[in-house]
């Protein structure tokens, strides 16, 4: 029977619109930076015991990689005193492992941490951006001239066999040879070894504590910058290393006669996305466009697109005429030969060209090359060869629609990371370091020199001058009642005290950098001085300090609770002076005298009425202010102020203002129970952030912006909102398990 034909009502569906692509074109910016003594590039002076642990760490390495550790072994030490003294230092060097590696990453991160929190204090993320340069360029330059010095070692150890043991002579003569003619490969494991060390450290310590002291990159053209140091081109000449595309990457051609060459390639590419978006499309924004490796995804996807969504029959259709420009332009044998010759490379490479092995897999002749080239080394087999002839030969169909796909992305990644290997040589360029003293004296003379040390290395009178201090009260609730109830129970309240808050606060100041002003019967007060020179992160640090103390007296109680006893009820405030605190003598010891005492007693208060109506229906809060309503103009408004404040951390204005600026607060909007006080949703803020506590310590905080609502003393209830605010660092745990749970729903 004769199918009957189905018309649809409405005529057939619009395709969807085109992928709205992304620009990423890579870029860098020094900007707010003074120019050197030579008006042209910026003077540099890095760590002088970076440097040293950097040369002997690239030593090392280039030592291992051109597999001259038991050759070097056999240096005379008394043929080794007539050659230079350089040499004679870097001979003495040991051949140690492990342990260097991790000094050497260890002093990295320091120096980087100490840049980035120089930068923060400037507020010039140029700062960070020019000692990431500085580093960047010192190692390449180092990776040469140690090479350099290895091969001079070498060719003294050769003088010490040319009359005598000819045959450690001959082998040793070998070896050195073979050192020479793998400079490249060695160089570039090498420098990979030196960027994997960058990439641990960004990952693990710098990315966080510059998200945490700037923000994220996004609408920030100098953060956006920090890819370029992410890059595993970096330490190559020009990127057109076989082994590196092939591992990363796609092995593009590199002879004059290969179709696949990046150029041509280039060109394909270009064709592609103008076939889709236009003939008028620039080829300045098809690269910006190519920068992004998400937009190649979002072309083609990978390879198997979704038939059941309308989307998918779009990327399936420019899929199919991707494959078909890469065929009629004759390179997709090339594509899929490259990706089959990246197993073949740890079997034949490097006595068999990387390019030879890739056209041995789609060309005959090349192939019987090859293959003679096997046979003659007499150990390899050729099996390993002739399989992935067959698998390229059998790319068929649906298979080669993938490699294609892929074949995008990896090209796509590729081509941005070359992009940013051209704007880092651009950058490189402006920056000089200056290996002289005497240009050193020079430009710090003019103050044109910027110096990135090691904390120890940088000169201490700068950093004992105090710019300001932040105090937190830690004060103890209804500590009388406390007493006498545990007298009655035939307990110790001193040793109380002492066990369950004195002592456990006591062993987290070192943590901080925090100091004990002095007890106060039943409160405790700290101090953490910021002084010049510092990262400055007194008041984040202070906050988690006020936090884990909250933390720490919650987990006592609970255990407290269990045995019958009472538990310790805390109320905490954090006052910032924008000055150093002034001391008077007693005797030898020191008494702190400070504005930022006496307002921080007044946040770690409670009213009693307050507490009455507020204890048992506060919420995931723990800090309330309020006004009594009727106050006059002319009265002072803090002597109508109600405070609220049990187990809280409340801050004042200047401490919260100083936070905005020491980390990044980013706005949180999480679901929280109401309370009366914050029945209208307007009245409130929360801001989340991370404190860096140490290089590899972060901890999170949660703030909450207020206003004082104005109240009936009688019953509390509101009556309006005044134009004060306050400021509360918050401790319920219910709110942290929110944005812990928003970030993993995010995730």
């Amino acid at each position: 029977m004769p199918r009957l034909p189905i018309f649809r009502l409405g005529g057939t569906p619009d395709k969807p619109a085109l992928p709205e692509m992304i620009p990423a074109a890579p870029s860098i910016a020094l900007e707010g930076l003074a120019v050197g003594v030579d008006n042209l590039r910026h003077d540099v002076a890095l760590s002088p015991r970076l440097v040293e642990v950097a040369r002997a760490h690239i030593m090392r390495l280039i030592v291992r990689h051109g597999e001259l550790e038991g050759l070097l072994a056999a240096e005379a030490p008394q043929k080794m005193q007539a050659a230079p003294a350089w040499l004679r230092n870097v001979a003495s060097l040991p051949a140690r492992g492990q342990t260097d590696k991790s000094e050497w990453k260890s002093l990295l991160a320091e120096l980087h941490l100490s840049a980035l929190n120089r930068a923060k204090r400037e507020e010039n993320i140029s700062v960070d951006l020019l000692a990431r340069l500085a580093v960047t360029k010192f190692l390449r330059t180092e990776m040469h001239q140690q090479f350099a010095q290895v091969l001079e070692r070498c060719r003294v150890l050769l003088k010490n066999y040319e009359s005598m043991r000819q045959g450690k002579g001959v082998e040793y003569r070998e070896r050195v040879a073979a050192f020479q003619v793998r400079k490249k490969i060695i160089l570039r494991k090498t420098g990979q070894d030196l960027f994997e060390t960058l990439r641990e450290i960004e990952k693990e310590t710098l990315g966080r504590t510059r998200r945490s002291l700037f923000g994220e990159a996004s609408g920030n053209a100098g953060l956006s910058s920090y890819g370029l140091f992410v890059n595993r081109l970096t330490f190559s000449e020009d990127g057109r290393d076989d082994y590196l595309c092939a591992e990363h990457y796609v092995m593009l051609g590199n002879w004059d006669r290969d179709p696949d060459r990046y150029p041509r390639l280039q060109d394909v590419v270009w064709n592609f996305v103008r076939s889709i978006y236009g003939e008028d499309t620039s080829g300045e924004t098809i690269s910006a466009w190519l920068c992004a490796p998400e937009n190649a995804r979002a072309l083609v996807g990978t390879g198997t697109p979704d038939d059941s969504t309308a989307e998918g029959v779009a990327q399936q259709e420019r899929l199919a005429k991707w494959v078909r420009l890469l065929e009629d332009e004759q390179v997709m044998e090339c594509v899929i030969a490259s990706y089959h010759a990246v197993p073949l490379l740890g079997e034949y490479a490097p006595r068999i060209n990387p390019q030879q092995l890739k056209n041995a897999l789609i060309s005959r002749p090349e192939c019987d090359r090859v293959e003679r080239m096997i046979q003659e080394h007499g150990k390899l087999s050729p099996n390993s060869l002739y399989a992935a002839v067959g698998k390229v030969a059998g790319c068929r169909g649906a298979e080669r629609s993938k490699v294609a796909a892929r074949f995008l992305l990896d090209f796509s990644q590729y081509h941005r990371d070359l992009k940013r290997l051209e704007t880092l040589n651009s950058a490189l360029d402006s920056v000089n370091l200056v290996n002289t003293e005497k240009l050193r004296e020079l430009s710090r003379v003019n103050g044109t020199l910027y110096e990135f040390l090691l904390p120890e290395e940088q000169q201490q009178p700068d950093q004992d001058r105090v710019l300001r201090h932040v105090v937190l009260k830690a004060d103890v609730r209804d500590s009388t009642r406390l007493t006498r109830t545990l007298m009655e129970k035939g307990l110790n309240p001193a040793s109380y005290f002492s066990l369950n808050f004195y002592d456990p606060v006591n062993k987290l100041l070192g943590k901080y950098g925090a100091q004990k002003v002095f007890l106060e019967g039943d409160a405790i007060i700290l101090a953490i001085l910021e002084r010049e020179g510092e990262p400055g992160l007194a008041v984040s640090r202070m906050c988690v300090l006020a936090r884990e103390i909250i933390e720490i007296i919650r987990g006592y109680n609970q255990l407290m609770q269990r045995s019958g006893m009472p538990g310790l009820e805390l109320g905490l405030g954090i006052t910032l002076q924008e000055s150093a605190p002034l001391y008077l003598m007693d005797g030898e010891h020191q008494i702190m005298i400070s504005e930022a005492l006496n307002e921080s007693d007044r946040l770690s208060s409670c009213n009693k009425s307050a507490r009455k109506v507020m204890e048992s229906q506060a919420g995931p809060f723990h800090v309330y202010v309020f006004q009594s309503a009727g106050t006059h103009e002319s009265a002072n408004p803090e002597d109508f102020i109600l405070s609220f404040n049990l187990g809280g951390i409340r801050m004042n204005e200047a401490a919260f203002r100083k936070l905005e600026q020491e980390i990044s607060l980013v706005p949180l909007a999480v679901k929280l129970p109401h309370s009366i006080a914050s029945s209208d949703k307007g009245e409130y803020l929360l801001f989340s952030a991370t404190v860096p506590v140490d290089r590899d310590i972060f901890r999170k905080i949660v703030v909450r912006q207020s206003r004082v609502p104005r109240i009936n003393v009688e019953d509390f209830s509101v009556q309006g909102w005044t134009e004060q605010t306050y400021y509360e660092v918050c401790t319920d745990p219910a709110i942290y398990a929110a944005l812990e749970k928003r970030k993993g729903a995010k995730a």
